[in-house]
């Protein structure tokens, strides 16, 4: 129950990061892409701040820590290739936030706004999520999150 209660606070807490950034505004995303147009450089301090602040946790949880408080080890990612794969799925996630300026993170944050855009972004990821494990799964190699 404790894990529960602490993804939830962190989730809120990334959530409204999230809002307070304008990352779930996909208008001000947009004008981040648009650097031809009316550019608006300010995400790149969002992120650059979102890069400092992991790293330092990451040298402070993984430098002090054998292993989590809430749980009996880290689930760190171990599949470190570079496929044809990962390839895809990374230009399906960059064409799909430069066309709707909305990524996962910042979409679910929007749904709070109760904006028409944020719900058929989440609608989509949805059944993107359900269409590509179903495709896994039909290939017989189903998807691993770690």
């Amino acid at each position: 129950m404790r894990k529960l209660i602490v993804s939830g606070i962190i989730g809120a807490i990334f959530g409204v990061g999230i809002a307070i950034s304008g990352m779930a505004n996909p208008a001000k995303v947009l004008n981040f892409f648009d650097v031809a147009g009316s550019w608006d450089p300010s995400l790149i301090f969002v992120m650059a701040g979102a890069l400092v602040t992991t790293a330092l946790g990451y040298i402070l949880v993984f430098g002090t820590r054998k292993r989590p408080m809430f749980d009996a080890e880290f689930h760190l990612p171990v599949n470190k290739t570079i496929d044809a794969r990962l390839i895809a799925g990374s230009a399906t996630f960059g064409i799909g936030w430069g066309i709707a300026g909305f990524c996962p993170g910042g979409a679910i944050p929007a749904l709070g706004f109760g904006g028409v855009a944020a719900i058929a972004f989440v609608g989509a990821m949805i059944i993107g999520i359900v269409l590509a494990r179903t495709l896994d799964t039909l290939r017989h190699k189903p998807a691993k999150a770690f």
